[in-house]
C-alpha cells in the first residue's frame, strides 16, 4: 500500500487557519456548538496512524486540556528541539528535511495514513505535490488577518471535488482530492 497524505482542517470563512498570533478562539465558540458533533474528525482521526505537525501547531496542541492525538505516532517537524512531555515519549519524534524526504522516511517505517497539520506544513507538503486528499470546514466568520491556509504554490494544482456537508450552524465542510499529486 502507498503512503497517503491528508489534511483535516477549518479555515475562517476568507481562508485563515488562526488569528496572527496563532489563537483559535473562533473556532471553539460556544454558540456555534452542536451537541455531539465532531464534524468527521473521529472517523478522519480513526483513519489515519500518523501526524505530521508543524512546531507552532505541536505547541499549541500542547496548551489543550487532553493531549488531542493520544494513540498515534506524532512527527514534530522542526530544527531546533522542542519539549517533549514525558508523558508523550515513544509516542512523538522529531524529524527535519524536506517533505519528500519525510515521507520516505515514514514510508519505510510502516506508515500508511498520514494527516499533515499545521499551516507551513501542509504549504511545504502541498508544493511538493505530496497531499491526496483536502478536507476543509469553512466556519462562518470573516478574521480579516491572520495565518493563511494557502501560500504561494508555485503552479496550479487541480482538486476533484468528492462532496461538501452544510451544518445546521453554518459550517460547510468540503472534501476534495488532489487530481496531480506526486
Amino acid at each position: 500500500m502507498t503512503l497517503r497524505c491528508s489534511v483535516f482542517i477549518a479555515t475562517s470563512l476568507d481562508g485563515f487557519i488562526a488569528r496572527k498570533n496563532g489563537a483559535i478562539d473562533w473556532l471553539t465558540r460556544p454558540e456555534d456548538a452542536i451537541p455531539g458533533e465532531d464534524y468527521g474528525y473521529q472517523v478522519f482521526f480513526d483513519s489515519i496512524d500518523t501526524l505530521v505537525v508543524g512546531r507552532n501547531t505541536y505547541e499549541l496542541a500542547l496548551t489543550f486540556d487532553a493531549w488531542p492525538y493520544a494513540g498515534k505516532r506524532v512527527v514534530v517537524l522542526s530544527i531546533g528541539s522542542p519539549k517533549i512531555l514525558p508523558s508523550l515519549a515513544g509516542q512523538m519524534e522529531i524529524m527535519s528535511g524536506a517533505p519528500a524526504e519525510i515521507v520516505q522516511r515514514l514510508a519505510e517505517t510502516g506508515a500508511q495514513h498520514v494527516y499533515v497539520d499545521g499551516g507551513n506544513t501542509i504549504q511545504r507538503f502541498l508544493r511538493a505535490g505530496l497531499v491526496q486528499e483536502l478536507t476543509i470546514t469553512r466556519i462562518p466568520i470573516l478574521l480579516g488577518d491572520g495565518i493563511p491556509l494557502f501560500g504561494a504554490l508555485g503552479r496550479d494544482i487541480k482538486l476533484q471535488h468528492v462532496e461538501t456537508k452544510v451544518y445546521p450552524n453554518s459550517f460547510v465542510q468540503s472534501r476534495y482530492r488532489i487530481n496531480d499529486a506526486g
